[in-house]
């Protein structure tokens, strides 16, 4: 998620758990503090920006190693805020701020290493947009209440209803994608479109309109889908994914990682002398963010880039927005392209 949603649920987590036995103020400030810590892996430079783009959200992300680090660091805190006697609930109050950075990450669809050092598998359920203000406001809401408050009963019991309610915006995110998913399935069948792999996601800033990718051999299908859409139609366009260009970078280090990354949700294309690999998972149609240039034609070969270029697109905002919300509302508009 994004770093104010990732400090405001470290700060209701700190406020919550520490409760009258320190200043709002100082569990809410350590609680943030926490909540950002894992995402500091973000000044590594791997050198490439796929490494840097796969290698985020690992070791830093992993609650085996955040467990480890929150005992000293509670410790420390506990030091820091003059209250030693106090350490046991700290490191409570500091491990369950960094160890719900990465669960929620987790809920995105990016990719979260959870199981480090066990397994890099990336961990994405998909389920909610990284920016969304309908799960990140509740938090900030009580929060400033209970800081407000000073701490007070009703200050505490807004700051929990606040983890409550974004809690509850994260089971329905589950909920809208478990039956969007039932719909996708059901309209691709009909459409004869036999997908090896289904994504369902939420489209920006929102859980009402899902984007769902079906990839079928050499191509993926496109549709768009509103809770409150009508009828078990959808509509779906098709785009090749350059599988043919795999033979030529398959052996590449960035080719690997990324189709592992994505689980298979990439396309390859070649344009202006240069072949391209794109994480489809992030973007719609024809704008992604994770797009890479990563080897260049000479003569009747492909020779790799010595560092992969990101080339990511964003669509024009005023035209991508206009269309974001009329099709949230049900409204049959075709996506801009």
């Amino acid at each position: 998620m994004d770093s104010l949603s990732q400090i405001a649920l470290g700060a209701a987590v700190g406020v919550a758990v520490m409760g009258r036995r320190t200043a709002v103020w100082k569990a809410a400030a350590w609680g943030a503090v926490a909540g950002t810590l894992p995402d500091l892996d973000v000044l590594i430079d791997h050198g490439d920006p796929i490494r840097n783009m796969v290698l985020h959200r690992a070791e830093t992300h992993a609650p085996f190693w955040l467990t480890l680090f929150a005992l000293p660091f509670g410790a420390l805190v506990a030091w820091l805020s003059g209250q030693r006697t106090l350490w046991r609930r700290w490191m409570l109050a500091m491990w369950l701020a960094l160890v719900t950075h990465p669960l929620l990450d987790a809920m995105t669809v990016y990719g979260t290493q959870l199981g480090l050092p066990f397994t890099n598998h990336p961990y994405g359920v998909g389920s909610v947009f990284i920016i969304d203000p309908a799960y990140t406001l509740p938090l900030l809401v009580g929060t400033l209440w209970a800081l407000r408050s000073g701490g007070t009963g009703r200050g505490l019991a807004a700051n929990a209803a606040g983890l409550v309610l974004s809690t509850a915006y994260l089971a329905w995110g589950v909920w809208a994608q478990q039956h969007v998913t039932q719909v996708a399935r059901a309209a691709l069948a009909a459409q004869g479109i036999v997908a090896e792999r289904l994504l369902v996601t939420p489209a920006p800033l929102n859980t009402l309109l899902w984007r769902v990718v079906a990839v079928q051999g050499d191509a993926y299908h496109e549709g768009f889908r509103s809770v409150l859409d009508r009828g078990p139609a959808m509509a779906f366009d098709r785009f090749d994914r350059g599988t043919a260009l795999w033979p030529a970078v398959q052996a590449l280090d960035g080719a690997q990682r990324i189709a592992a990354f994505s689980h298979g949700f990439y396309a390859l294309d070649a344009t202006d002398g240069r072949l391209h690999i794109t994480d489809l998972r992030m973007g719609q149609q024809p704008a992604y963010v994770f797009r890479f240039a990563i080897a260049q034609r000479q003569g009747d070969a492909w020779v790799p880039l010595p560092v992969a270029e990101q080339l990511g697109m964003r669509p024009a905002v005023g035209r991508a927005w206009a269309w974001l919300w009329r099709r949230a509302l049900g409204q049959p508009v075709p996506p801009p392209r």
